[in-house]
C-alpha cells in the first residue's frame, strides 16, 4: 500500500466536512462528561467499602486484626485510616476537587489493599485491577472539565495569573 492509499484511506478522520471528523469533534465536546463518569463509577465503589467499614465497625476491626495484612500499622489505626480514606477519598474524587491527589491516593489505597489481603481471589484481584486503571486514567489525565478543580483554575486562576507566575519562574531560574 502506497502513500497516496494511505491517505485517501485516512482522509475522513482529518477533513473537517466530513462526518466522521464531526462525529470526532463531539466525541471531543463529550470527554468531560466521560472524565465525571468515570470518576463517579470508581468513588462509588470506594464509598460503599468505607460505609460498610464505618456501619459494621466491630466487624472491620477484626479484618484488620485477623484477615488483612497491613504492613507498619497497628490494625485499629489502619482500619481507621482505610475508613477515613474511603470515605474522603471518593468525594474528592468524585467532586474533582484536588482531583489528581484523591486519584493517586485511592490507586496507592486500592494497591495496598490487593497486596494486604492475599485471599482476595481471582474475581477480586481483576476488580481490584479495573478500578486501578481507572485511577490511573484519572492520575494521568487529571479530573477534567466538570469538575471543582476547573471551576478554581477558571475563576481563581484566570490565565493572565498563571501566565505572570511563569514568567516569574523563568526568571527565577
Amino acid at each position: 500500500m502506497n502513500t497516496q492509499n494511505i491517505c485517501k484511506l485516512i482522509a475522513p478522520f482529518y477533513q473537517a466536512n466530513d462526518r466522521v471528523y464531526r462525529f470526532a469533534i463531539l466525541l471531543d465536546k463529550l470527554s468531560p462528561l466521560g472524565n465525571l463518569i468515570l470518576r463517579c463509577w470508581v468513588a462509588y465503589a470506594f464509598w460503599v467499602s468505607g460505609l460498610l467499614k464505618l456501619q459494621n465497625w466491630d466487624s472491620t476491626l477484626y479484618l484488620f486484626e485477623n484477615e488483612y495484612a497491613v504492613p507498619l500499622l497497628p490494625a485499629e489505626f489502619a482500619a481507621m485510616l482505610a475508613t477515613a480514606v474511603e470515605l474522603a477519598g471518593p468525594l474528592l474524587l468524585a467532586s474533582g476537587l484536588i482531583g489528581r491527589g484523591a486519584a493517586t491516593l485511592l490507586f496507592l489505597f486500592n494497591l495496598v489493599a490487593v497486596i494486604s489481603y492475599p485471599d482476595l481471589g481471582a474475581a477480586g484481584i481483576e476488580q481490584h485491577k479495573e478500578w486501578g486503571v481507572m485511577l490511573l486514567v484519572c492520575c494521568l489525565q487529571g479530573p477534567g472539565k466538570l469538575s471543582l478543580d476547573a471551576w478554581i483554575k477558571q475563576y481563581l486562576f484566570p490565565p493572565e495569573i498563571d501566565r505572570v507566575a511563569r514568567a516569574g519562574n523563568r526568571k527565577n531560574r
